[in-house]
């Protein structure tokens, strides 16, 4: 069954007809939010203005508050809860005031607005945030929440004084583990380290996850030689982890139930309470041999010393340059991104040993799915044919490109269309007929632009 294909001209018409009202419904919901924030922002700076002119000696804390409870009483809200958002909204009208007035706009939405502040948090300078906050509204009109603030990281850091480095290192300071209570029996774990880390460690265990789900003698169970899958008992033996609650371990000949979510938990735990994933592995200790990937780009002039543009994590944000360092010094192998030296483009990705060349072309041209507003990094993601290869499509980087599962899916199974353009432009037709134009990400590496000729003495 292929969605929608059955559906009358009528109802399509319908569909496109609720878009686009949906479209200016978020449009309109935007603007009253930067409505609202400007209120809460002339309300905290009434408050001040009170405090400063009577000299109070508690700098207006004590006349916020009074203000945050006469608004809570009238919302029927709490009065901290209203404080918390007036502070917020102060925050983004005097900050970030092209931001606010975007949003006010309907040009961008509160969700867009955010992650751009976020991102530009470490900016001192009233110049600086105002020329960051250009660049990346621009951005934004385009990409969904989740793009900007990968880029916006990126881009807020061309603008930051002090180096990652530096701010890296009493970042490093504030990490920590917490645990916050829960309903129903249970609490969540908390983890705030270094990216590079704590993306690895999800990376281990997501790798571990799929290989359980894989089962041993599925052709997805990738990661090791087959083994036999572990019985409850072998299971129940982690060091009492499941002493209280067993998991039931799958049958041999069946995959395991539990979704990817409940067993990156189940490992984590394990390994957490055991040193290694005592309670889930194969005998012949098949997960324990996995380890973490960890994808980073540094351009080679940043890994030289020559320039100062962070190194990344692909898609998700920039590390501190030791890190990246240090990442380079134990990894096996490096894959080489040939860009352009004025556009940034994609060129080629080659490798110094013999390997899979064209996957990692286009996982460094896509860096994450190919649909637009999804944020599914490229290594997680099928690589595609946008022209079927039965029906001739060529394996080539102009005919192929990421999509994660569930945008595969929809491009063969529903009216979705979508066209492969020059440079890797994806143009998306919608079942109503919008077309939607998807770009690769931008390449984390160094651009150079020509010096003005310099004006005649007279």
């Amino acid at each position: 069954m292929t969605a929608l294909v059955d559906a009358t001209i009528e109802q399509v018409d319908a569909l496109g007809a609720l878009t686009d009202m949906l479209v200016e419904v978020e449009r309109t919901i935007g603007q009253m939010q930067a409505v609202r924030d400007g209120i809460l922002a002339t309300a905290s700076r009434l408050a001040m203005q009170v405090a400063d002119e009577a000299g109070h000696e508690d700098f207006g804390d004590l006349t916020i508050r009074t203000v945050a409870a006469e608004l809570g009483a009238a919302l029927r809200v709490s009065d901290r809860t209203v404080q918390r958002r007036m502070a917020e909204a102060s925050y983004l009208v005097e900050r970030f005031p092209r931001v606010w007035q975007a949003q006010g706009a309907g040009r961008i939405s509160a969700g867009h607005a955010r992650v751009i502040v976020e991102a530009g948090e470490h900016l001192d300078d009233p110049a600086d945030r105002d020329a960051y906050s250009e660049q990346i509204i621009g951005f934004a009109e385009t990409e969904s929440p989740n793009r900007v603030g990968r880029m916006a990281r990126r881009v807020a850091e061309r603008f930051e004084p002090r180096s990652l480095d530096d701010r890296h290192k009493n970042a490093r300071a504030k990490r920590r583990v917490w645990v916050r209570e829960r309903p129903d029996g249970m609490a969540e774990l908390g983890v705030f380290g270094p990216a590079a880390l704590i993306h690895g460690a999800f990376d281990r265990i997501t790798a571990m996850g799929r290989a359980l789900q894989a089962g041993p003698s599925s052709p997805g169970a990738s990661f090791g030689p087959a083994a036999e899958s572990t019985s409850a008992a072998d299971r129940g033996a982690s060091a009492g982890l499941w002493a209280a609650e067993p998991v039931e371990a799958p049958h041999p000949a069946t995959p395991d139930a539990r979704t990817l979510d409940e067993v990156r938990c189940d490992l984590a735990l394990d390994v957490l309470l055991t040193g290694a994933p005592a309670g889930h592995d194969t005998p012949d200790g098949l997960l324990a041999a996995i380890t973490a990937t960890v994808s980073v780009t540094v351009p080679a002039l940043s890994l030289a010393g020559v320039d100062s543009t962070p190194a990344e994590l692909n898609g998700r944000c920039p590390i501190d340059l030791s890190t990246a360092k240090a990442l380079a010094g134990a990894a096996s192998g490096w894959d080489r991104v040939l860009t352009h030296p004025i556009t940034a483009g994609v060129l080629a990705v080659d490798r110094y040993r013999p390997s899979a060349d064209l996957r990692r072309h286009l996982q460094a041209r896509d860096q994450r799915c190919r649909f637009p507003g999804c944020g599914m990094p490229a290594r997680d993601s099928d690589l595609d044919h946008t022209v079927d290869h039965a029906f001739g499509g060529a394996t080539t980087h102009a005919n192929l490109g990421a999509l994660c599962r569930r945008h595969h899916v929809l491009k063969h199974h529903t009216p979705w269309h979508v066209e492969h353009l020059e440079g890797g432009v994806y143009s998306w037709t919608s079942p109503t007929g919008q077309v939607y134009i998807d770009r690769p990400p931008p390449v984390n590496t160094v651009t150079f632009t020509e010096d003005p000729e310099p004006e005649p003495p007279f």
